[in-house]
């Protein structure tokens, strides 16, 4: 019996087609996983699990306890348990737990789009399809595909930076008070809210900057196929949660990206350079531990100078860092008031599905940072048009009257 990664290659390197059956090598249900991935959990197992030699790893490693045993005492993954933090992956001594792949819906979806279709990029991007690849090259390659355009998250994140900023000056008013971010990692929004309920109060209803991306070109264009790129696994998740469902329609890695080019025989570094600059530094760090602390620190700084309480923020990144910074601040055993969480070490630029490695990721995020002709959302033109086209005249109105940026944690 073929592996799942093995039937995915097949397909993409057309050796099997989906119009002719299928060879019985093949398991009907990675077929499913690779053809309808919303039904699926973000990860998925090669071969059903029964005895392990490793204790049920995988299982033991779930926070989540979405690695469940059915009657046949066989493990499966509950999908709506399932964050696809990939912890799991990392586990399994015998590397029998996958990524799931949404490579052939989505590049259908492009392909019949009535509309136009976006792929919005995470801002992790940047070096990871090799250093010559720059945006404006990026931009073209995702054109030869078929899109319509790319956009970058990071000017999303602009966006957030400023609700972060405002929601600090509301409600930090005095010593003790603290917010929890950062909006843009599903694993620790998650966390908090599977695990540490009574924090809730302390986080910003706010949607991440994928979400935000997603439903704004849906409210400029309602017949937009939106997918996302990035280097997480639990975008895919996400994206499918019923209070966001329908911004982001499909979600892949860096590396399935990689493998469509391959597959396609498309070059981006051969390719023309489109060069745009929509996203200041703050936006474009939001990708490396720090970059959210840094970017509200630096916006709330401009928006309110003479604030008595500044921004005063602590990280954690990875998972089990993410547990010891709740347990300190639930013990009250820090003086901080803004805490940021990142569920990979490093951050985003740590994620499982990023092409690089996490120094070279933050390498590039910090490069393409100082390389912002502004340095905050208050200094980008770009986040005033885009609140212009909605109808709203300052920032305060938008943060507090659009429902662009909201969620529903209810």
């Amino acid at each position: 019996m073929k592996t799942f990664d093995e039937l995915y290659r097949d397909i993409l390197a057309q050796k099997v087609s989906l119009k002719a059956p299928l060879p019985p090598e093949y398991e009907p249900y990675h077929l499913d996983c690779l053809l309808h991935p919303e039904r699926n959990a973000p990860v998925l197992f090669d071969e059903p699990c029964t005895d392990c030699a490793y204790e049920r790893a995988c299982q033991n490693s779930c926070i989540f306890d979405a690695i469940e045993e059915g009657s046949d005492g066989k493990l499966f993954i509950n999908p709506n348990l399932c964050t696809g933090c990939g912890v799991c992956i990392d586990a399994c001594e015998n590397h029998n737990i996958s990524a799931g792949k949404d490579i052939l819906p989505a590049m259908k979806a492009v392909r019949e789009a009535k509309g136009p279709a976006y792929m919005m990029v995470a801002p992790a991007f940047l070096g990871q399809f090799t250093e010559n690849v720059t945006p404006g090259k990026l931009r073209t390659a995702f054109r030869a595909l078929g899109f319509s355009g790319m956009v970058e998250v990071a000017l999303f994140a602009d966006i957030l930076t400023l609700k972060e900023a405002l929601e600090f000056d509301k409600h930090i008013l005095e010593k003790g008070d603290y917010q929890l971010t950062s909006c843009c990692c599903p694993v620790w929004i998650a966390m908090i809210r599977k695990m540490y309920k009574e924090l809730m109060p302390h986080v910003p209803g706010a949607v991440s900057p994928m979400v935000a991306c997603g439903r704004m070109i849906k409210l400029l264009h309602p017949d937009a196929v939106t997918v996302f790129a990035g280097p997480c696994l639990a975008k895919k998740s996400e994206a499918r949660e019923k209070d966001v469902a329908g911004a982001v329609d499909y979600v892949l890695t860096f590396q399935e990206v990689q493998d469509i080019f391959e597959a396609a025989d498309i070059h981006p570094e051969e390719l023309e350079d489109q060069e745009k600059e929509h996203s200041s530094r703050t936006g474009r760090i939001y990708a490396r531990t720090g970059g959210v602390s840094e970017a509200v620190r630096e916006t709330e700084r401009q928006l309110r100078p003479d604030r008595k309480i500044k921004v005063k923020a602590e990280q954690a990144d990875g998972i089990q860092d993410c547990r010891v910074l709740i347990s300190r601040i639930q013990n009250q055993e820090t003086d901080a008031n803004f805490f940021e969480g990142m569920g990979c070490p490093g951050g985003c630029v740590g994620g499982p599905k990023a092409i690089l490695n996490k120094n070279e990721g933050k390498r590039f995020v910090d490069e393409y940072g100082d390389q912002a002709l502004f340095a905050t959302p208050l200094e980008n033109p770009y986040v005033m048009k885009m609140l212009e086209k909605l109808g709203f005249t300052t920032v305060e109105d938008f943060v507090e009257n659009s429902e662009l940026l909201v969620r529903d944690f209810s």
